[in-house]
Protein backbone atom coordinates (compact mmCIF):
# COMPACT_ATOMS: atom_id res chain seq x y z
CA UNK A 1 0.00 0.00 0.00
CA UNK A 2 3.05 2.25 0.29
CA UNK A 3 2.79 5.46 -1.76
CA UNK A 4 -0.93 5.19 -2.49
CA UNK A 5 -3.35 7.89 -1.51
CA UNK A 6 -5.65 7.21 1.41
CA UNK A 7 -9.44 7.32 1.27
CA UNK A 8 -11.85 7.86 4.14
CA UNK A 9 -15.27 6.24 3.75
CA UNK A 10 -17.86 7.91 5.97
CA UNK A 11 -21.09 6.07 6.78
CA UNK A 12 -23.64 8.90 6.65
CA UNK A 13 -26.86 7.06 5.78
CA UNK A 14 -28.03 6.17 9.30
CA UNK A 15 -31.65 6.87 10.22
CA UNK A 16 -31.02 8.00 13.83
CA UNK A 17 -34.01 6.19 15.33
CA UNK A 18 -33.03 6.68 18.99
CA UNK A 19 -32.02 10.26 18.32
CA UNK A 20 -35.21 11.06 16.44
CA UNK A 21 -33.76 12.31 13.15
CA UNK A 22 -30.63 12.70 10.98
CA UNK A 23 -28.10 13.33 13.76
CA UNK A 24 -25.19 13.43 11.31
CA UNK A 25 -26.17 17.02 10.34
CA UNK A 26 -26.72 18.40 13.86
CA UNK A 27 -24.46 21.33 14.80
CA UNK A 28 -22.07 20.68 17.72
CA UNK A 29 -19.29 23.24 17.15
CA UNK A 30 -19.03 26.94 18.07
CA UNK A 31 -19.61 28.05 14.45
CA UNK A 32 -22.16 25.41 13.49
CA UNK A 33 -19.67 22.62 12.79
CA UNK A 34 -21.05 19.08 12.69
CA UNK A 35 -19.18 16.05 14.01
CA UNK A 36 -18.24 15.10 10.45
CA UNK A 37 -16.26 18.34 10.10
CA UNK A 38 -13.95 17.21 12.88
CA UNK A 39 -13.45 13.74 11.40
CA UNK A 40 -12.59 15.16 7.98
CA UNK A 41 -10.30 17.79 9.53
CA UNK A 42 -8.43 15.14 11.53
CA UNK A 43 -8.29 12.79 8.54
CA UNK A 44 -6.84 15.44 6.21
CA UNK A 45 -4.20 16.34 8.82
CA UNK A 46 -3.30 12.63 9.03
CA UNK A 47 -2.83 12.35 5.26
CA UNK A 48 -6.19 11.25 3.86
CA UNK A 49 -6.83 13.10 0.60
CA UNK A 50 -10.15 11.63 -0.55
CA UNK A 51 -13.48 11.42 1.28
CA UNK A 52 -16.31 9.13 0.14
CA UNK A 53 -19.63 9.79 1.84
CA UNK A 54 -22.24 7.03 1.82
CA UNK A 55 -25.55 8.85 2.05
CA UNK A 56 -29.31 8.62 1.77
CA UNK A 57 -31.22 10.89 -0.60
CA UNK A 58 -32.74 12.69 2.42
CA UNK A 59 -29.39 14.02 3.70
CA UNK A 60 -27.21 14.25 0.59
CA UNK A 61 -28.12 17.82 -0.39
CA UNK A 62 -27.78 19.10 3.19
CA UNK A 63 -24.31 17.53 3.43
CA UNK A 64 -23.28 18.85 0.03
CA UNK A 65 -24.15 22.39 1.05
CA UNK A 66 -22.50 22.12 4.45
CA UNK A 67 -19.29 20.53 3.15
CA UNK A 68 -18.87 22.78 0.10
CA UNK A 69 -16.00 24.79 1.73
CA UNK A 70 -13.98 21.58 2.19
CA UNK A 71 -13.48 20.80 -1.51
CA UNK A 72 -10.35 22.96 -1.63
CA UNK A 73 -8.77 20.77 1.08
CA UNK A 74 -9.62 17.28 -0.23
CA UNK A 75 -11.60 15.40 -2.86
CA UNK A 76 -15.17 14.54 -1.86
CA UNK A 77 -17.45 12.00 -3.53
CA UNK A 78 -20.98 10.90 -2.68
CA UNK A 79 -22.40 7.38 -3.00
CA UNK A 80 -26.08 6.68 -2.38
CA UNK A 81 -26.92 3.56 -0.36
CA UNK A 82 -30.00 1.91 -1.88
CA UNK A 83 -31.90 -1.15 -0.69
CA UNK A 84 -32.05 -2.49 -4.27
CA UNK A 85 -28.26 -2.40 -4.75
CA UNK A 86 -27.64 -6.15 -4.55
CA UNK A 87 -25.25 -8.73 -5.99
CA UNK A 88 -26.31 -10.10 -9.34
CA UNK A 89 -28.92 -12.85 -9.09
CA UNK A 90 -30.31 -11.74 -5.71
CA UNK A 91 -33.53 -9.95 -4.82
CA UNK A 92 -34.68 -8.17 -1.69
CA UNK A 93 -37.43 -9.69 0.45
CA UNK A 94 -40.88 -8.30 -0.18
CA UNK A 95 -41.40 -5.06 1.67
CA UNK A 96 -37.73 -4.23 2.13
CA UNK A 97 -37.27 -0.48 1.75
CA UNK A 98 -34.41 0.66 3.96
CA UNK A 99 -30.70 -0.07 3.31
CA UNK A 100 -29.01 -3.22 4.55
CA UNK A 101 -26.73 -1.86 7.27
CA UNK A 102 -23.10 -0.84 7.62
CA UNK A 103 -21.54 -3.81 5.82
CA UNK A 104 -23.75 -3.10 2.83
CA UNK A 105 -22.85 0.61 3.04
CA UNK A 106 -19.15 -0.18 2.64
CA UNK A 107 -19.84 -2.61 -0.24
CA UNK A 108 -21.83 0.18 -1.92
CA UNK A 109 -18.48 1.94 -2.49
CA UNK A 110 -17.02 -0.92 -4.55
CA UNK A 111 -16.96 1.06 -7.82
CA UNK A 112 -15.30 4.18 -6.41
CA UNK A 113 -12.82 2.97 -3.76
CA UNK A 114 -9.54 1.76 -5.26
CA UNK A 115 -7.05 2.82 -2.57
CA UNK A 116 -6.37 1.74 1.02
CA UNK A 117 -9.28 3.11 3.02
CA UNK A 118 -10.61 3.70 6.49
CA UNK A 119 -14.26 3.54 7.52
CA UNK A 120 -15.90 5.73 10.17
CA UNK A 121 -19.38 6.75 11.26
CA UNK A 122 -20.49 10.29 10.46
CA UNK A 123 -21.88 10.85 13.95
CA UNK A 124 -18.88 9.67 16.01
CA UNK A 125 -15.97 11.87 17.13
CA UNK A 126 -12.86 9.68 17.18
CA UNK A 127 -9.99 12.06 17.99
CA UNK A 128 -6.99 13.08 15.91
CA UNK A 129 -4.68 10.39 17.32
CA UNK A 130 -6.96 7.64 16.00
CA UNK A 131 -6.73 8.97 12.43
CA UNK A 132 -2.95 9.28 12.66
CA UNK A 133 -2.68 5.69 13.91
CA UNK A 134 -4.88 4.38 11.11
CA UNK A 135 -3.04 6.34 8.43
CA UNK A 136 0.28 4.82 9.54
CA UNK A 137 -1.21 1.35 9.36
CA UNK A 138 -2.68 1.81 5.89
CA UNK A 139 0.67 3.04 4.56
CA UNK A 140 2.61 0.18 6.13
CA UNK A 141 1.69 -2.84 4.03
CA UNK A 142 0.05 -4.31 0.95
CA UNK A 143 -2.38 -7.03 0.01
CA UNK A 144 -1.70 -10.42 1.54
CA UNK A 145 -3.49 -13.63 2.37
CA UNK A 146 -5.15 -13.37 4.78
CA UNK A 147 -5.89 -9.73 4.01
CA UNK A 148 -4.27 -7.40 6.52
CA UNK A 149 -6.92 -5.15 8.09
CA UNK A 150 -7.18 -2.97 11.20
CA UNK A 151 -9.64 -1.69 13.77
CA UNK A 152 -9.16 1.18 16.21
CA UNK A 153 -9.88 -0.28 19.65
CA UNK A 154 -11.33 1.90 22.40
CA UNK A 155 -11.63 1.04 26.08
CA UNK A 156 -15.37 0.48 26.49
CA UNK A 157 -15.41 2.74 29.55
CA UNK A 158 -14.35 5.69 27.36
CA UNK A 159 -17.18 5.17 24.84
CA UNK A 160 -20.25 5.80 26.98
CA UNK A 161 -22.75 8.63 26.95
CA UNK A 162 -24.08 10.07 30.22
CA UNK A 163 -27.61 10.06 28.83
CA UNK A 164 -28.52 6.42 28.29
CA UNK A 165 -27.41 3.02 27.10
CA UNK A 166 -25.64 2.34 23.81
CA UNK A 167 -24.75 -0.60 21.58
CA UNK A 168 -21.09 -1.56 21.30
CA UNK A 169 -19.07 -4.19 19.48
CA UNK A 170 -17.36 -5.96 22.39
CA UNK A 171 -14.12 -7.54 21.20
CA UNK A 172 -11.87 -10.43 22.12
CA UNK A 173 -8.23 -9.74 21.22
CA UNK A 174 -5.45 -12.32 21.29
CA UNK A 175 -1.92 -11.92 22.69
CA UNK A 176 -0.61 -10.76 19.28
CA UNK A 177 -3.11 -7.90 19.10
CA UNK A 178 -5.39 -9.53 16.54
CA UNK A 179 -9.15 -9.57 16.68
CA UNK A 180 -10.54 -12.98 17.62
CA UNK A 181 -14.24 -12.14 17.80
CA UNK A 182 -16.63 -9.22 18.00
CA UNK A 183 -20.11 -9.42 19.53
CA UNK A 184 -22.67 -6.65 19.35
CA UNK A 185 -23.91 -5.91 22.87
CA UNK A 186 -26.93 -3.74 23.51
CA UNK A 187 -27.81 -1.83 26.64
CA UNK A 188 -24.16 -0.99 27.42
CA UNK A 189 -24.01 1.64 30.17
CA UNK A 190 -22.35 2.75 33.39
CA UNK A 191 -24.28 2.13 36.58
CA UNK A 192 -23.57 1.44 40.23
CA UNK A 193 -19.95 2.42 39.69
CA UNK A 194 -19.28 -0.07 36.92
CA UNK A 195 -19.67 -0.74 33.21
CA UNK A 196 -21.72 -3.55 31.74
CA UNK A 197 -24.61 -4.46 29.50
CA UNK A 198 -28.14 -5.68 30.02
CA UNK A 199 -29.34 -8.79 28.22
CA UNK A 200 -32.73 -10.41 28.78
CA UNK A 201 -33.09 -8.49 32.02
CA UNK A 202 -29.72 -9.60 33.43
CA UNK A 203 -26.80 -7.24 34.06
CA UNK A 204 -23.42 -8.45 32.79
CA UNK A 205 -20.40 -6.48 34.08
CA UNK A 206 -17.51 -5.54 31.79
CA UNK A 207 -14.01 -4.43 32.66
CA UNK A 208 -13.49 -0.72 31.89
CA UNK A 209 -10.60 -1.61 29.59
CA UNK A 210 -12.52 -4.18 27.51
CA UNK A 211 -11.88 -3.40 23.84
CA UNK A 212 -14.86 -1.93 22.04
CA UNK A 213 -15.27 -1.30 18.34
CA UNK A 214 -16.59 2.12 17.35
CA UNK A 215 -16.74 1.19 13.67
CA UNK A 216 -13.35 2.68 12.79
CA UNK A 217 -11.80 0.17 10.37
CA UNK A 218 -8.90 0.05 7.93
CA UNK A 219 -9.01 -2.06 4.77
CA UNK A 220 -7.35 -2.86 1.48
CA UNK A 221 -9.75 -2.34 -1.45
CA UNK A 222 -9.50 -6.08 -2.08
CA UNK A 223 -11.85 -6.66 0.83
CA UNK A 224 -14.79 -5.28 -1.14
CA UNK A 225 -14.94 -8.45 -3.25
CA UNK A 226 -15.11 -10.50 -0.03
CA UNK A 227 -17.91 -8.27 1.26
CA UNK A 228 -19.80 -8.88 -1.98
CA UNK A 229 -19.37 -12.64 -1.62
CA UNK A 230 -20.60 -12.60 1.98
CA UNK A 231 -23.50 -10.30 1.17
CA UNK A 232 -24.62 -12.77 -1.48
CA UNK A 233 -24.49 -15.59 1.07
CA UNK A 234 -26.42 -13.43 3.53
CA UNK A 235 -29.18 -12.84 1.00
CA UNK A 236 -29.24 -16.50 -0.05
CA UNK A 237 -30.05 -17.40 3.56
CA UNK A 238 -33.33 -15.47 3.17
CA UNK A 239 -32.90 -12.84 5.89
CA UNK A 240 -35.88 -11.34 7.66
CA UNK A 241 -37.22 -8.13 6.16
CA UNK A 242 -35.53 -5.93 8.83
CA UNK A 243 -32.28 -7.90 9.24
CA UNK A 244 -29.05 -6.02 8.52
CA UNK A 245 -25.71 -6.94 6.96
CA UNK A 246 -23.59 -5.27 9.61
CA UNK A 247 -19.90 -4.42 9.36
CA UNK A 248 -18.96 -6.04 12.70
CA UNK A 249 -20.75 -9.23 11.69
CA UNK A 250 -19.18 -9.57 8.25
CA UNK A 251 -15.67 -8.81 9.52
CA UNK A 252 -16.16 -11.35 12.29
CA UNK A 253 -17.23 -13.93 9.73
CA UNK A 254 -14.18 -13.24 7.56
CA UNK A 255 -11.86 -13.45 10.57
CA UNK A 256 -13.40 -16.78 11.54
CA UNK A 257 -12.93 -18.11 8.01
CA UNK A 258 -9.27 -17.05 7.94
CA UNK A 259 -9.83 -14.67 5.01
CA UNK A 260 -8.66 -11.59 6.89
CA UNK A 261 -6.52 -10.72 9.91
CA UNK A 262 -7.68 -7.67 11.86
CA UNK A 263 -5.00 -5.91 13.90
CA UNK A 264 -6.53 -4.02 16.83
CA UNK A 265 -4.86 -0.63 17.16
CA UNK A 266 -5.41 0.67 20.70
CA UNK A 267 -6.13 4.32 21.42
CA UNK A 268 -6.41 6.29 24.62
CA UNK A 269 -8.82 8.75 22.99
CA UNK A 270 -12.22 9.39 24.53
CA UNK A 271 -15.13 8.93 22.17
CA UNK A 272 -17.78 11.58 21.69
CA UNK A 273 -21.03 10.97 19.88
CA UNK A 274 -24.70 11.74 19.58
CA UNK A 275 -26.73 8.65 20.39
CA UNK A 276 -29.56 10.35 22.29
CA UNK A 277 -31.03 13.83 21.87
CA UNK A 278 -29.65 14.90 25.27
CA UNK A 279 -26.11 14.10 24.07
CA UNK A 280 -26.05 17.27 21.96
CA UNK A 281 -25.36 19.58 24.91
CA UNK A 282 -22.66 17.27 26.27
CA UNK A 283 -20.89 16.98 22.90
CA UNK A 284 -21.20 20.73 22.29
CA UNK A 285 -19.49 21.43 25.63
CA UNK A 286 -16.68 18.94 24.99
CA UNK A 287 -16.05 20.28 21.49
CA UNK A 288 -16.03 23.81 22.93
CA UNK A 289 -13.29 22.80 25.36
CA UNK A 290 -11.17 21.36 22.58
CA UNK A 291 -11.67 24.46 20.45
CA UNK A 292 -10.74 26.76 23.34
CA UNK A 293 -7.59 24.66 23.90
CA UNK A 294 -6.55 25.28 20.28
CA UNK A 295 -7.11 21.73 19.03
CA UNK A 296 -9.49 22.95 16.30
CA UNK A 297 -10.14 26.28 14.60
CA UNK A 298 -13.62 27.79 14.41
CA UNK A 299 -14.84 28.48 11.81
CA UNK A 300 -13.08 25.33 10.75
CA UNK A 301 -12.44 25.62 7.02
CA UNK A 302 -11.35 29.23 6.56
CA UNK A 303 -7.62 28.54 6.90
CA UNK A 304 -5.26 25.71 6.04
CA UNK A 305 -5.40 22.41 7.90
Amino acid sequence: MEGNRLTLVVLSAGLGRRFGGPKQVEAVGPSGEIILDYSIFDAVRAGFSRIVLVVRDEVEEVLRQHLAPIVSHCEIEYVTQRSDDLPRGHAAPAGRRRPWGTGHAVWTCRDVVTDPFAVVNADDFYGSAAFETMARFLRSGGDSRPLRCAMIGYAVGSTLTPHGSVSRGVCEVDATGRLVSIVERHGVARREGGVGYSEHGTWHPLDESTVASMNFWGFSPSILALFGREFGRFLAARPAAEEEFGLPTVTGTLVGAGDIAVFVLPTTATWLGVTHRHDLEWVHEEIGRRTAAGDYPSPMWEGDT
